[in-house]
């Protein structure tokens, strides 16, 4: 930012504090309407359909905050709380807890004011009754799940129309964003490898169509071996054909049939699952790697506080479509270990997600 736009924004802001008063209203609001159509003005198409398509959310988020109290509870309390605290008084597991505060908190409804911990924001939305708020849900206070037996990604291929839905979304979410090979060095990386055609490269684990590993090729077409998409069955063949790309059946839960591979990667696998089943992914890879092969973790890795609105809503999304999670960068370092792995570096390629490249090795 340069020295000139910072004065300008210090200038608004400052203007901003001075309309706050009651005699005010009229140039307030106009200031309001005004700072809202600037800010839709510099959004890009994708920042659009984040803002729009999770708009529900905070509805229903609020429901629950109200029907735990929330609001009431900080209102009253001098200083800030803590998300324990917060448990004990609102009978919710801690875990949970943790999720939609640190929601509430991105949507400015709350204040965090340091890790796990909040205060409120003069709010009165603990006086609204209930019937006010009418959600599109409700949260319950133990993670959910899907009314069915089915696995999320077998039931949704039993919907065609869904189905469609879902890998057009996978494939155009995070269009024109940076990505992973912007930021990982892959071919410093590839250098220490003595590569022939036939080595196993890069196996992508449940890469869906197999646009990542159409991506690495075209980004580094002169690499050696092989790079590998693995699906399951039902998804394969609809992967995309292409040339230099392999598809392969497997399914992660069970033992992986590639040994060897230099890069093992996942991209948005892990916060689909819960640790016990993310251990199982890991495990298996693990006991098909060599001593110079490594795990890519393709992840957003949210800050321990202060996480952006947009990483928060695709987290409360996770938590209500699949009892999963986006993990904080303390809890990515808390599962690898109980996998038995350790993390070598991180890699950061966007700012309001977070996304990041983990690179982990066997501990």
């Amino acid at each position: 930012m340069t020295t000139e736009n910072k004065k300008t924004i210090d200038a608004i802001v400052a203007l901003a504090k001075s309309l706050t008063k009651e005699e005010d209203e009229a140039e307030r609001k106009k200031l309001l309407d005004t700072l809202r159509d600037v800010a839709y003005s510099l959004e890009s198409p994708e920042d659009t359909m984040q803002r729009i398509m999770f708009y529900n959310l905070q509805l229903a988020s609020i429901r629950v905050g109200i029907d735990l109290k929330i609001f009431e509870i900080l209102s009253k309390s001098d200083i800030p709380m803590t998300v324990e605290q917060l448990a004990a008084k609102t009978a919710c597991a801690p875990v949970l807890l943790s999720r939609i505060l640190r929601y509430l908190a991105s949507t400015a409804t709350i204040k965090e004011t340091g890790k796990d911990t909040f205060a409120g924001r003069g709010s009165s939305l603990f006086r609204l009754h209930r019937p006010s708020i009418p959600g599109p849900s409700r949260l319950p206070k133990r993670n959910p799940a899907w009314n069915t037996d089915m696995p999320a990604f077998i039931w949704v291929q039993t919907k065609p129309e869904n189905f469609a839905h879902f890998n057009n979304w996978m494939a155009v979410q995070r269009h024109g964003m940076p990505t992973w090979l912007d930021v990982y060095p892959f071919q410093d990386k590839v250098r220490a490898f003595n590569l022939t055609a036939e080595t196993p490269l890069f196996v992508d684990l449940g890469g869906g169509l197999g646009h990542q590993c159409i991506a690495l090729r075209e980004r580094l077409p002169e690499l050696s071996g092989r790079v590998i998409l693995q699906e399951i069955p039902a998804t394969l063949p609809h992967a995309i054909a292409h040339e230099k790309v392999e598809h392969m059946a497997q399914d992660f839960f069970q033992p992986q049939a590639m040994k060897g591979a230099k890069f093992y990667y996942l991209r948005n696998i892990l916060h689909d699952y819960h640790d016990e089943k993310c251990v199982l992914i890991l495990k298996n890879i693990i006991a098909a790697m060599e001593k110079d092969s490594v795990i890519l973790i393709d992840e957003m890795v949210l800050p321990n506080a202060g996480v952006h609105w947009q990483a928060a809503q695709l987290d409360m999304t996770m938590m209500t479509a699949l009892a999963s999670m986006e993990r904080t960068k303390e809890q990515w370092y808390a599962l690898m270990e109980s996998a038995g792995l350790k993390i070598n570096q991180i890699w950061t390629y966007t700012t309001s997600l977070q996304d990041s490249i983990i690179e982990a090795v066997p501990a």
